[in-house]
Order: C-alpha cells, then structure tokens, then sequence
C-alpha cells in the first residue's frame, strides 16, 4: 500500500524538477550548435537541378549544330554517290570503245594476213550464207543453253557435289558422257528432230558441267570480258574463213589434231606429274594455254570453210543439210577458246594484285 504513492510522489517530484535540469541543457545545446556550426564550412549549395537546367538549355543548340553537321555531311556524300555513276558510265563506255577497237582491228589484221585471196566467185552465194547463218544460229543457241545449265547447276549446289567427288571419277565419267551424246546427235538423221534435238541438248548440259566450277567462282565481270574476247577472236576468224577461197584452210585438219592431242596431253600431266616437277609442270601448262588458244583458233578457220564446203555438198544433194552437227564443232571451238580466255585474264588480275 504504501508504494504506489511513493511512485506517484517521485513522477510528481520529476515534473517539478524538470524546468531546473531542461535550463543547463538548453545553454549546453545552443553552445555545442554554435560551436559545430563555427568549426563546419557552410553546406553547398546542391548543382544538380541547376545542371539540369543548364543542360536543358544547352541541348538543342548542341542538338542543332549536331543536326547541321550530319545534314551536311550527307549533302557531301549525295553529292559524291551522284557523281560515281557518271564515271563507272564513263568506265563502262571506254571499256567498250576499247573492246570495239580490238574487235575491228583483229578483223582487219587477220583479213589481212590471212585473207590475201579472196573468193573469185563473186562472192557467197545465198545457199552457203543461210546454211553459216542457220549453223551460227545453232551454235549461238547452244551457248546460251550451256550458260544456263551451268548457272543452275551452281545455284542448286550440284556442282560442289560434283567437285568433292574423286576427279577420276568426274573427268573419265564427263568425257563419256559428253563423246555419247556428241556421237548421238551426229549419228541421227536431221529429219528426226526430236530425239536429234534432245541428244543435242544433252550434249550441251555435259559441256555445262565442265564450264559450271568457273561460273560459280570467276567473277562475273571477268567472265564477260572473256566471253566478249572469245567473241571477237571467233568472230574475226570466222569472218576471214567465209570471205577466203574455197576449201583454202582445209588441209590444216590434219596438222589441228596433232596439235590438239599434245594440248590434251599437257592437260593431264598434273595428274601424271609429281608436284616436285615444276619446271616440267610450268612448260605443259604454257603448252594447254598458248598451244590450246593457236590450235582452236586454227579449228574455227578449218570449221567454218568445212561448213561453206559441207554447204556446197548439200546444195548438191550429196549430203543432206544439218546445221546441228555444224554447230557441235563452233561450240567446242568457243569453250576451249574461253577457257583459255578466263585464264589468262586471271592471271593478269592476280599479277595486279
């Protein structure tokens, strides 16, 4: 009983005394705030929001000049893209200057070499004309027959098959199946269009196979430049062999295909020769090269005077006209010329580099 008054009386005796103790405390707090405020240096002002708005009102200025600058840059670089073209135009249209003057200059030498006597017939006569036409024709055709197939050969993957499976394989196969087909379509009578013309067309496609590795890594340009050269060559060689005599350039058959056996020869001697025979493997090279593109230009000379003369056989009822077995020969003709072409004009390209 008698401690809850004796709380009370103490909580009453601390509330009387609390004015007496908060007084020393209050000069104690008010000292040790002027004090920490005396030795502490006055609090920064915070740089934030004014950086901010700094920053806010210096952006698009900056922005603007950002935009000026890229504005002209692109102004510089439209200016130079529109300019390119006017060049690569005016590339393109010497390239072709270039390329008509060899083309006429090659017909007018070799015309002049070869050509010294002319036909004294009065000329070709329209039987012989519309047989060379009707053969170019074909051969024209089965050029762009060739070029096709061997571009979807590349684009459907076949030839990477092809290339990954043994040589031997791919070389003995492809030679027997380009003889087949050839032997074929000659064999056939020129009234039997359909299987004449499929045999034909099969022939073109096994001729495709072996043109279809320099479609799929010879750049395109390059291969026109060979196809536009191997054009010019055949045409002025052929235009000297319809304009010469009659039957001038047949006896050289004979010294052709001992020619074209040593070219071929020289073709497989690096797959005979050891790799350590280098000199040996550098002549037989030159040989496939320089040999091969004289020995098939001399063919197209022989070729086209063996169709004037097989045109002269069938205007007289000998034999009977076939333009398709004409043109297999020009065809032939074309590829080893642009073959030889693509090399050459590769190893030019890398001694550039």
């Amino acid at each position: 009983m008698l401690v809850a008054p004796t709380i009370r009386q103490g909580s009453a005796r601390l509330a009387t005394r609390i004015p007496a103790i908060s007084a020393p405390l209050a000069k104690t707090s008010t000292t040790s705030v002027a004090t920490r405020a005396f030795h502490q240096s006055a609090r920064r002002p915070s740089t934030f929001f004014s950086f901010a708005a700094t920053l806010r009102q210096s952006t698009p200025s900056k922005s603007t000049s950002l935009i000026n600058r890229l504005a002209s840059a692109g102004n510089k670089r439209g200016y130079q893209s529109r300019a390119q073209p006017v060049q690569d135009n005016a590339s393109a249209l010497r390239k072709f200057a270039v390329g008509g003057a060899i083309f006429g200059g090659t017909i007018v030498a070799i015309n002049a070499i070869f050509n010294r006597e002319t036909r004294e017939d009065g000329g070709m006569p329209a039987f012989e004309r519309g047989y060379l036409n009707s053969t170019f024709m074909h051969t024209g055709i089965g050029i762009g027959i060739i070029g096709i197939t061997a571009r979807q050969m590349v684009q459907s993957g076949f030839v990477y098959r092809l290339m990954v499976t043994n040589p031997w394989v791919v070389m003995i196969g492809g030679l027997a199946m380009s003889f087949g087909t050839m032997i074929g379509t000659r064999m056939i009578e020129p009234d039997n269009y359909i299987p004449k013309y499929a045999l034909w067309t099969a022939f073109n496609a096994t001729q495709a196979a072996f043109v279809a590795p320099l479609v799929a890594f010879v750049p395109g340009a390059l291969l026109a430049r060979a196809g536009l050269y191997t054009v010019a060559m055949m045409g002025s060689i052929s235009f000297v062999g319809a304009t010469a005599k009659q039957e001038k350039y047949l006896y050289i058959g004979g010294p052709l295909l001992a020619g074209a056996a040593l070219v071929m020869a020289s073709g497989f001697a690096p797959m005979l020769l050891p790799a350590t025979a280098v000199r040996t493997l550098a002549f037989t090279e030159n040989i496939w090269l320089w040999g091969g593109l004289a020995v098939f230009g001399g063919f197209t000379l022989y070729d086209v005077q063996k169709v004037l003369h097989h045109a002269r056989l069938a205007e007289r009822g000998i034999i009977k006209k076939d333009p398709v077995n004409e043109s297999i020969a020009l065809e032939l003709d074309f590829l080893n010329i642009f073959i030889r072409m693509v090399q050459i004009l590769m190893m030019q390209q890398n001694r550039r580099k």
